[in-house]
């Protein structure tokens, strides 16, 4: 069968629209900005840096024990180019000092790993050399709500960095903790 100029022609102008069609799809969102671009996973506690850049602190969040102490958890890393130790002087959550146990300095390219004794006894420990201090903090649970959030000030010799950290629960022992089945709920045994 031979294609008539007439059917090459439709073909051609098919395949252009199809093509048109494509690229105009494509196109719809391109340039859009998102609701969610500029998130941050909720996991994830607040982060900062000094405006020098030398020092940053992730994973900040105040953690309450089940016995109502409180604890901050953070790590802070030196990632200052001119290759400086650094040294954290205070923090303060909500105007109160935070207690910290243990070496506040910071040498370069290193990081200091802090959170309540409990939960530093519950984490994996690095002990190859790879430049990571641990330090316990504590400080008196000051009404703290589980999902609230509070002023946290960090005063380092380099600057200082203000965050908004949430109030958290602490990570539970894995293994440790019998959740009692009440009278309203079935275990998936007995649903079977």
């Amino acid at each position: 069968m031979e294609d008539t100029p007439v059917k090459s022609l439709k073909r051609a102008a098919v395949v252009a629209v199809a093509g048109c069609a494509t690229l105009a799809l494509a196109g719809c969102s391109a340039g859009q900005i998102t609701q969610t671009s500029n998130q941050v996973a909720a996991v994830d506690g607040a982060s900062a840096s000094t405006e020098d850049g030398a020092v940053a602190v992730r994973d900040v969040t105040v953690v309450l024990a089940e016995d109502g102490q409180a604890a901050l958890k953070f790590t802070a890393t030196n990632q200052d180019t001119s290759m400086k130790d650094h040294a954290l002087k205070s923090v303060d959550v909500n105007g109160q000092k935070v207690n910290i146990t243990g070496n506040s300095t910071i040498a370069y390219n290193c990081a200091l790993v802090a959170d309540s004794a409990d939960g530093l006894e519950r984490m994996p420990q690095d002990n190859n050399g790879n430049c990571i201090e641990y330090t316990a903090t504590a400080l008196a649970n000051d009404d703290f709500a589980y999902g609230g959030n509070v002023p946290v000030t960090f005063n380092f010799d380099t600057g200082s960095l203000d965050v908004v950290a949430t109030v958290s629960a602490p990570t539970l022992a894995s293994g440790q903790v019998d959740r009692q089945v009440g009278e309203n709920e079935q275990t998936h045994e007995q649903k079977h």
